[in-house]
Parts: structure tokens; sequence; C-alpha cells
């Protein structure tokens, strides 16, 4: 068994919270090998047509649909198809609270804190494109990961943010239909994958967490429309960071109520509190989760609608703005498109205009900045993107060498069979959007992203 250099007090707690044979089976699980899982991309491919491409041993995660496990030897992140977007590397429990809070097409949405991204980039492709997705985290660095992976996955309708949820609460007010609170926590359920947690629960046990938890969640409900659901989650054993979290906030605020969670083979039921939903190492392929679903009670009947898309002004199109747009098929509402310091950006229906004085890392799709006498595209803009729905384009398959030196930034000759290219390029590997390129004749100006290029 590996050895868990934890206090007395954790394990004493862990064996009252099993009982005696739970509690053996529980110790014997960090026997075990940590487990691999990522998810596809549901924007861009389905977990048959990613299965099917062979790149990985994959084996489903049960509970999720889009979930799979790969062996630790495969290194999907030094792979073109995760620069493609088509998978997150996710531990299969993490995957879990996204798939459970009820999002549909239109919503808007606010993933409170958000980072790295795992869960945010799962709310976003159920999203398909429709609503609002807002994802905050209160670190500042955090969120410019979170970032990135959004802008990877190809989600267009974010907003990214790094508040403190009070912020957010008084500039949004009631706003949110869905909102996912993936809480800090003391990490006891990640104990067995990542050391680290370990140390910090050393410093930080769960009634530190508890606190936090509980000033959060009060922040979120607040923001949440009548009739909205929100899903709290962590990924700790403890009850006071969990149901005793939960059964907080069903006193503190009367409008919120338990929406019981449907068990899955391997979950538990939540400890003195039905409806929620617990995790544990020892029962399924994955690491220590707990969840829990509430809704707002619509006391308001006849709420109006929100009105924001109309409140929406038009900005005129510069010509070499327009000229680029000719190039595109993706249907694009020319009223929701922004300048604002010479950067073009695509603002997400229902873009709250009010919403001003929070840092924003990102409000909506950036689709490139105005220099002084052209347009360029932006990285993000290019993974929003379907390789049909531009005009000029060149895929490789992912076995080509010069998909790597493409992802590395170099200069790209094209080979006789692909003729000249001249102007903007969509370059993709197996048909799905890296980067653009410029064509010269037979050569490609590359322009990824330098923050993105593959290291080693």
């Amino acid at each position: 068994m590996k050895e868990i250099k934890v206090s007395e007090e954790f394990l004493c707690r862990m064996k009252d919270l099993l009982g005696e044979e739970e509690y053996k089976a529980y110790l014997k699980s960090f026997e075990e090998e940590r487990l691999y899982g990522l998810r596809t991309n549901d924007l861009k491919i389905t977990p048959e047509e990613f299965a099917e491409k062979g790149i990985f041993s994959l084996k489903p995660v049960p509970w999720i649909k889009n979930g799979f496990y790969y062996e630790g030897e495969d290194r999907p992140a030094k792979n073109s198809c995760y620069y493609a977007g088509l998978y997150y590397l996710q531990e299969p429990s993490a995957m879990t609270p996204a798939s459970l809070l009820p999002v549909v097409p239109g919503d808007k949405v606010l993933d409170l804190c958000a980072a790295p991204g795992g869960k945010s980039t799962e709310l976003g492709a159920r999203l398909k494109g429709k609503g609002i997705l807002v994802s905050n985290d209160i670190s500042n660095s955090r969120a410019k990961a979170l970032l990135k992976n959004l802008e990877l996955w190809g989600i267009e309708n974010i907003c990214v943010t790094s508040e403190k949820p009070e912020k957010l609460k008084n500039t949004f007010g009631e706003f949110f239909d869905k909102i996912l609170v993936d809480a800090p926590c003391s990490g006891e359920g990640m104990f067995r994958k990542d050391a680290d947690m370990v140390k910090s629960y050393e410093e930080h046990g769960p009634e530190y967490y508890a606190v936090i938890q509980k000033e959060i969640l009060k922040q979120a409900a607040d923001m949440l429309v009548p009739g909205g659901f929100l899903l709290y989650s962590t990924c700790t054993f403890s009850v006071c960071e969990n149901e005793d979290v939960i059964d907080w906030i069903l006193n503190e605020n009367e409008q919120m109520e338990l929406i019981p969670l449907l068990p899955f083979e391997g979950a538990s039921r939540g400890i003195g509190l039905s409806g929620c939903l617990r995790l544990f190492p020892h029962k399924i392929k994955g690491e220590g989760h707990f969840m829990a679903l509430l809704k707002k009670r619509d006391f308001h009947i006849n709420r109006a609608e929100d009105s924001e898309k109309e409140r929406i002004k038009s900005t005129p199109i510069p010509s070499d703005l327009s000229s680029f747009l000719s190039l595109v098929s993706k249907p694009l509402d020319q009223s929701r498109i922004r300048i604002k310091e010479n950067c073009v950006y695509y603002l997400p229906e229902f873009f709250p205009e009010k919403a001003k004085g929070l840092r924003y890392l990102r409000t909506g799709l950036l689709l490139g900045e105005m220099k002084k006498d052209r347009f360029d595209p932006s990285q993000a803009f290019a993974m929003a993107m379907r390789q049909e729905e531009f005009q000029q384009s060149l895929s490789w398959k992912r076995q080509d060498e010069r998909v790597l030196r493409y992802l590395k930034g170099e200069t790209i000759f094209l080979n006789d069979e692909e003729g000249q290219v001249k102007g903007w390029c969509l370059i993709c590997v197996d048909g799905f959007p890296l980067g653009f390129a410029k064509g010269t004749g037979t050569s490609l100006k590359n322009k990824y992203y330098p923050g993105w290029r593959w290291q080693g």
C-alpha cells in the first residue's frame, strides 16, 4: 500500500465514515495504479468517431458518455489531436459534476471556480454556441490557463473573468440559469492521485475550507434565476465540507431546494442527507468526489424575459475585416461584433453590457486584430471553425511531419500536388483546424500562436 502521510485523525474519520469493511477496501485502493482519463469534445467529434480513430488504447468511463480511460504510456498531451481540441485530459471522477448539471443550448451558465477548465469545456460544449458561459477563477494566473483551454476547444460564447464571487453577484444579480460550484476543498479524494494534496491538507483541513465554501455557495445562490439549477461539488470526503454545507444553504436560503441525483453503478448516496452522490476510489475506477444538485424555487411566475440582446447596438465593420469575413461561411451575427483597442470580438448571446468594471480576460470570441492596413485573424477564431467554414484550407494527416513543424511555428513548404496557396489558409490535421497560415505561393508563413506552440 502507498504510504498515506496524513494524521491519525483523518484515518479514524474515514473509518467512522465508511465502516470497518469499506475502510479496508478504501485503504486497499491505494495499492492500485492511478487512472488516466480523457473526455472528447462534442463540438468537434463524437466519442464513437474518436474511438474509431484508434489513436490510443481506450476504455469507456461507464458513467460518462464521452469519457475514456487511457494508458499512461499513450502520452495524449503530445499528440496533434490534443492541439486540435478533440479531447481534454481529466481524471474520470472529475468529469462527473459538469455531466450532472442539466445545461441545454441557450442557457446562461456560470462556472464560478472554473480553472483550469475541465468542467467549463464540457459546459461550453453542451451549449453548442447558444447562450453564454461565464467562466471565473479568482486567480488571474489560473484564469489565463482556463482561457487557453476554452479557446482550444473552440467555444465561442464565453466570458472569462477573474473576480471574487461577491463582486460577480453585485454585478450580475439574478442572471444565470445554471451554475456550477466546484468549490475549493481539502482534497481528501485526491490523495491517491496527487501527493501534494496531502501537504496542503496538513496546512488547511476541512473546517478551514467549509467557511469558504459556505460563502461561495451563498453568493452563487444569489446569482441563480428562480427555477435555475446549481450543482455543488468537491473532491473531498469530509461531511463538514459536503452534506453540512448543503444543509447550511438550505437553512440559510429558503428558496433553495435539494434535487435528488440518480445514482449510477459504483456511486454512493450522501451521508445523512438524501439526494447527494459520493464517489469513492474503492467503488469506482476513479478518485473521490461529492455532488449535490440544488434548484431555486420559482417564486416569480411572471418573471420578465431578459432583454439584453435587444440592447446591443451594431458596430460598423471596417472594410479589411469585412473582406476577411467574406472568406468565412460560419454563421456570424454582425450585430454582436465589437472592436475595442483594435481587437475584434464576437459577443455571446445575452452578453450583459451592464456588467462593467469586472476583470475580464475575454469577452466573447476573439476574432482577431485590426492592423494598419489589414485584419489578422486569431488562433481562437481558427479553433472555433470547421474546415469547410473557411474558403481556403489544407488538411494533413496526423502522421505528416509538417503537422509537428506547423505546431512548432516553422515555415511550411508545399508539395507539387498541393500547388500554390496565396492569402489566408486554415491549417487542419485530419480535417480538424489547428490555426491559420498565410500562403505566399509554394510556402506558408506560419501564424500559429506562439504561446501555444509545441514544446520539446
